[in-house]
């Protein structure tokens, strides 16, 4: 993230931007393996889990992709490019 994080504000960063904030989307929240993979490090970087659909009304939930849907488009993007 630290690598991600720094290329943007090189190279896509706006002088009057603020520094970047890398953000992790993770199923689960390990605290051990998020104070170690980020101990030393400057950038503002979160790490949260969260859980999507409780937090949408049900009408804007029910419009939106099913995880299985999302796996399996990212499943067959990943099939395509290895076919490439």
């Amino acid at each position: 993230m630290n690598f991600y994080c720094s290329v943007v504000d090189d190279q896509l960063r706006h002088p009057q931007d603020q520094p970047t904030l890398g953000l992790i989307l993770c199923q689960t929240k390990d605290r051990i393996i998020a104070e170690y993979s980020l101990r030393d490090i400057d950038k503002p970087i979160g790490v949260a889990d969260y859980e999507l659909t409780r937090a949408l009304p049900e009408k804007l939930a029910s419009s939106l992709p099913s995880i299985e849907d999302i796996e399996a488009e990212l499943s067959q993007d990943l099939t395509t490019e290895g076919e490439s």
